[in-house]
């Protein structure tokens, strides 16, 4: 599969979103690990998952890093190349219930707990999942270097963050910066300033829900003519071209589509082999600016 890079490590271009085998209407077990296995199967090299993707409550928590830990290792193939990225510092008490804790040392306690989850010795990516109002962003930020310097974890980065917020990062990290996770599809485009400042400063982009969600996803076709009519074209889903659509934004981008079954993240593959023409791109960035 066509590569792309984070901090010093090549990952697949599409990534895996691990959250919907670990909330609301999640698949049993064996159907969740056959997702995944399809996935490295594929050629992805890229998983995301976060302490805080469960269905809610004390027991839950790392539901989805246990299970991404485990499908890797019992993987039959060269796991050798994964990289998995996880997140902490956004709770989920109960469900439909989401807060958050900057705090520095809640932090430092949170990745150390997700690495025994995950089973490894030091997280290949760990990022600030949400700013916490209640504690200064330069604050929690330094628990990540501080997690950098101790070996906890091996490369640092931030999700939901402003522009400001990222180079206030990167400055704290004294330029360590790697990754920047955002919500970004043709539903929701504001973080297009984001996405160009990572661009200027090559740092990954990663995009969640890069369908726009679940239900969005489903419907993405519907709601937007145009994709429909280059995914005819080229002879693949919408959901595809949404996906390249956003892989023709920079190089820095990586979306991490989520997937709960195999058929799904094997389709979502499929988008690092289309090479949209640029007139293909004005006229999806036009159809969406009309939408």
């Amino acid at each position: 599969m066509k590569q792309r890079t984070i901090g010093d490590t090549d990952v697949s271009a599409i990534g895996l979103g691990g959250m919907p085998m670990s909330i609301e209407g999640r698949p049993d077990e064996r159907r969740s690990i056959a997702t995944i296995h399809a996935a490295l199967e594929a050629g992805v090299t890229l998983i995301d998952t976060a302490d805080a993707y469960h269905l809610g409550g004390h027991d839950e928590v790392g539901h989805n890093e246990e299970l991404i830990g485990r499908a890797v290792r019992e993987f039959h193939g060269d796991a050798g190349s994964v990289l998995i990225a996880t997140k902490g510092g956004h709770l989920r008490p109960e469900a439909g219930n989401w807060t958050q804790n900057g705090h520095p040392a809640y932090l430092k306690e949170a990745a150390k707990a997700s690495a025994k989850r995950l089973g490894v010795e030091t997280i290949d990516l760990y990022q600030f999942h949400r700013p916490d109002p209640a504690v200064p962003y330069a604050d929690s930020i330094g628990a990540l270097a501080e997690l950098l310097d101790e070996g906890v974890i091996r490369m640092a980065g931030i999700s939901n963050a402003d522009v400001d917020q990222i180079r206030q990062a990167n400055e704290v990290l004294d330029g360590r910066l790697v990754s920047v996770q955002n919500q970004y599809s043709p539903a929701f485009r504001s973080s297009e300033a984001e996405l160009e400042l990572c661009d200027e400063m090559s740092i990954a982009f990663l995009p969640w829900s890069p369908l726009g969600g679940i239900a969005g996803a489903s419907d993405l076709g519907t709601t937007y003519q145009d994709f429909a009519t280059v995914a005819r074209d080229r002879g693949v889903t919408p959901q595809v071209i949404a996906l390249a659509w956003e892989l023709a934004k920079s190089d820095v981008v990586i979306p991490i589509p989520g997937a709960s079954r195999p058929q799904s993240i094997l389709d979502s593959v499929t988008a690092a082999t289309i090479r949209l023409r640029p007139e293909d791109v004005d006229r999806l960035d036009r159809s969406l600016a009309t939408a």
